[in-house]
């Protein structure tokens, strides 16, 4: 299986997500690239949309490598191996997580205008356009759950097969299509992965400020 593109993939996943409908639902999607699938999931089973912005920590010699993630108040996940492996100082992560944060911050603003949610009590969907490392959404997950939601349903169309075994212990419910045993990037399952803009996804959720919503 191939995805044309995120809505498609966001098309497909809605299929696992009906039970949903009817509930406090709130579809939280990782920017960027997570609002297109959670925009397509959220008119699906009629709930509201919004938008989380965790942040890569990239290794100091290969920004590619995640080294772990920050949210925008300082909620954080450390991958201690490749920490270990690199023999990264602490220095760097202090640093890199206080201009990641920053910059978390600045998006939400722009996307949302506001850093504060409402989140307990709900049912949150969170969302991505895939999962490669894990680094975003696992600190996505820790932070979730400090705002003490009813639950946590992770869906996204593709991730390791290893991963989904990691994921599967940090949440209540898991929706995925495809769980390939080789993986290379997220990309190679999408026949369209373009960029996503922050105009496309300040687009997207202009279209849920009218209803209503407890945030």
């Amino acid at each position: 299986m191939r995805f044309k593109d995120r809505v498609h993939a966001g098309s497909l996943l809605c299929s696992e997500l009906t039970y949903l409908k009817g509930r406090d639902v709130l579809v939280l999607a990782i920017a960027r690239g997570g609002v297109v699938v959670g925009d397509v999931i959220a008119e699906c089973i009629d709930a509201m949309l919004d938008v989380i912005v965790p942040r890569k920590i990239g290794s100091p010699f290969n920004p590619e490598l995640a080294l772990g993630a920050v949210m925008h108040d300082g909620k954080c996940y450390i991958n201690e191996h490749i920490a270990r492996m690199l023999n990264v100082e602490q220095d760097y992560i202090k640093s890199a997580k206080e201009e990641m944060m920053r910059e978390g911050t600045r998006m939400l603003m722009a996307y949302r205008g506001s850093t504060d949610y409402n989140i307990e009590g709900r049912s949150v969907v969170l969302v991505d356009d895939g999962i490669a490392t894990g680094a975003t959404v696992l600190v996505s997950i820790a932070w979730c759950r400090e705002h003490k939601p009813a639950s946590i349903t992770l869906a996204v169309p593709v991730m390791p097969r290893e991963t989904y075994e990691v994921m599967k212990a940090q949440v209540d419910n898991i929706a995925v299509l495809l769980l390939p045993i080789e993986f290379g990037a997220v990309g190679e399952f999408y026949d369209d992965f373009g960029p996503v803009s922050d105009y496309d996804v300040i687009s997207i959720l202009s279209k849920y400020k009218g209803k209503s919503s407890r945030r």
